[in-house]
């Protein structure tokens, strides 16, 4: 008995050996991707522009002005808190060296798996503080609101719910660019019930997991660390309530509100849920789409327009108590 279960170990450190070996050939494939792209910095170059040289801007520019650059634009642009927000954000980013590099590495983990990937036009920006649109992915244009990512204790977040408040921080502009990217691959034929709707922000998640490897699960997912953690901890019991109660193939659209959906906290109510992360729907749906990866094998791209019924049957997920 005692040379038989060293032998499955024996196998079992061969295939994670195996396993880690195709990764890393994987990894230094992708570094060698080639990628072109720069990052124009709209936030430094409006508040240096005379007002007279404003339509020179707006002519490369043209998307982020208005049909009319009239008077009431202009206060807003030489207004006190306008140039408070253009100070706050090029004191807190400067070069920007961190976010380009974490950047390129993404582009290149996106172009690796679809060749037909063309790398956007990066543009910063220094507007208002609209935590629920930081970042705009829209053609080949990506737009990023710096002013959405000055650290959550900003005195500009004061009012901010702190759920939203603790992912407005450098660390999570690229895992939200990811995320928009994410919804460009990811399909469903439907979002009717409760598992479609977790197992699509699994495959969005698990679609990070591919493209951004260097980053934390809790950063991926936009936890602080004893939230992910607590997770993680609570996996199976979480599971066992979408079970015992018969949540997995309802439509009722209060559930999404409830565990899909950003909150302060995740809504079984029960004692514990003020213990709770919010989300924790996307959680599990998460950890259902990385069993299926691991089962199946499948190149990201195709995993992303697979459908929920597939994902789950063949996931065989069951989480360890």
């Amino acid at each position: 008995m005692k040379v038989r279960l060293n032998y499955i170990l024996l196998i079992l450190i061969f295939a994670i050996f195996i396993n880690c070996k195709n990764e890393n050939l994987v990894e230094n494939e992708i570094a060698n991707v080639e990628v072109d792209f720069s990052i124009e910095r709209f936030d430094q170059i409006l508040p240096k522009t005379d007002t007279d040289e404003l339509y020179k801007v707006k002519e490369i520019f043209p998307f982020l002005f208005p049909k009319e650059i009239d008077t009431t634009w202009l206060q807003r642009l030489n207004s006190d808190v306008q140039q408070q927000v253009f100070t706050e954000v090029n004191t807190k980013f400067g070069d920007l060296n961190t976010q380009k590099t974490e950047l390129e590495n993404f582009f290149k983990h996106i172009k690796y798996y679809d060749n037909s990937f063309l790398e956007p036009r990066v543009i910063t920006v220094a507007d208002y503080v609209d935590f629920r649109n930081k970042v705009l992915v829209e053609g080949d244009l990506l737009i990023i609101n710096l002013s959405n990512y000055l650290g959550e204790q900003h005195e500009f977040y004061q009012n901010i719910p702190i759920y939203f408040a603790e992912n407005m921080q450098p660390s999570q502009i690229v895992p939200e660019i990811a995320g928009k990217y994410a919804r460009r691959y990811n399909y469903q034929s439907q979002r009717k019930t409760f598992l479609d709707e977790i197992i699509y922000f699994g495959k969005e998640l698990h679609f990070k997991d591919v493209m951004i490897p260097e980053f934390t699960d809790a950063a991926k997912i936009g936890y602080v660390q004893e939230d992910k953690e607590w997770a993680a901890i609570n996996e199976a019991q979480i599971w066992s309530y979408f079970v015992e109660k018969e949540l997995l193939f309802s439509t009722n659209p209060k559930l999404f509100s409830r565990f899909t959906a950003p909150a302060p906290f995740s809504k079984f109510y029960l004692d514990i849920d003020n213990e709770s992360p919010g989300r924790l729907g996307q959680y599990i749906g998460w950890q259902i789409v990385r069993a299926y990866a691991e089962r199946t094998d499948m190149d990201i791209m195709t995993l992303m327009r697979t459908d929920a019924d597939e994902i789950f049957r063949n996931s065989k997920y069951k989480p360890k108590r």
